[in-house]
């Protein structure tokens, strides 16, 4: 029965995002039952592509990559994979008609972490619409439900906050980028001399996405509203916790939010809930 390989696939994109990031689990678990497994297979698609491109070190990166963009084209086509992960994602984008041009955006920004290692303004920006932006746009296309005008409305900020979780991963995730591959994405700053004005005005930009953010977070469906809000404050918590590092601190160690905190910060975020203050 193809019923049982379809829900044998989005299991596996769940496996994949509980092993990968309990944050983005435990956020997704917020969301209302029916949204969940189309998230889940989203973020699947997502972060076995970026492994390629991040992990795959003795491996022909670019063939693997190439290889896999054919086969998620050809599986959203055919409306079936063998690969599971594909499956999965194939559903998510027929079901919900997710445009292919979020998709071609977000396999682009893939490639160009086999090409590039340092980043002007123009490449920064397509770099993050590419590899954040767009999986905020496909996201939404899950909350919204077909609603085009509300998709619309919620464009904006669902980009923001997709480029606001990225940049903080950025910033988190400097000594692995800099110094484990020699990537460089924020355009103009010496990550061997970098300073307390650069990380500020790159915390300033931040701060701005955020408060886009927010603004969109609050107008979502209450179906997906409490989900992405848990998502929003778990990153907004680590980003305040990365501000409080110094620039040298920030090349020698990995910023976490510690299990009990994330824990307040879904009770927190439950009772704000609950009094409808969200």
């Amino acid at each position: 029965m193809v019923e049982l390989f379809h829900s044998t696939s989005e299991k596996c994109s769940r496996i994949v995002t509980e092993g990968y990031s309990t944050s983005f689990f435990s956020a997704i678990g917020m969301l209302h039952t029916s949204l969940r497994k189309p998230v889940y297979n989203i973020y699947g698609f997502v972060r076995f592509a970026d492994e390629i491109v991040d992990s795959f070190h003795d491996f022909d990166k670019k063939l693997l990559l190439q290889q896999f963009k054919v086969e998620t084209y050809d599986a959203i086509e055919r409306k079936i994979s063998l690969n599971p992960i594909l499956n999965s994602f194939q559903q998510t984008v027929n079901e919900y008609g997710i445009d292919a041009k979020l998709i071609d955006s977000f396999f682009e920004s893939m490639e160009m972490d086999l090409e590039k290692t340092k980043y002007d303004s123009k490449g920064y920006q397509e770099y993050i619409y590419g590899s954040a932006e767009v999986v905020g746009l496909m996201c939404l296309y899950v909350f919204c439900e077909g609603k085009r005008e509300l998709y619309d409305k919620l464009k904006s900020s669902a980009q923001s906050l997709g480029a606001a979780f990225q940049k903080v991963n950025f910033l988190r995730d400097v000594k692995a980028d800099f110094n484990g591959l020699s990537r460089m994405y924020f355009p103009g700053c010496d990550f061997n001399n970098f300073t307390e004005q650069e990380k500020r005005q790159i915390e300033d930009d931040i701060d701005e996405d955020f408060i886009k953010a927010y603004e969109g977070v609050k107008q979502l469906p209450l179906k997906a509203r409490f989900g992405v809000y848990v998502a929003y404050k778990y990153y907004l918590s680590l980003f305040r916790k990365i501000k409080k590092v110094k620039p040298a601190r920030i090349l020698e160690t990995r910023v976490r939010i510690p299990n009990y905190k994330k824990a307040m910060i879904i009770f927190r975020a439950g009772v704000k809930n609950q009094l409808r203050l969200i």
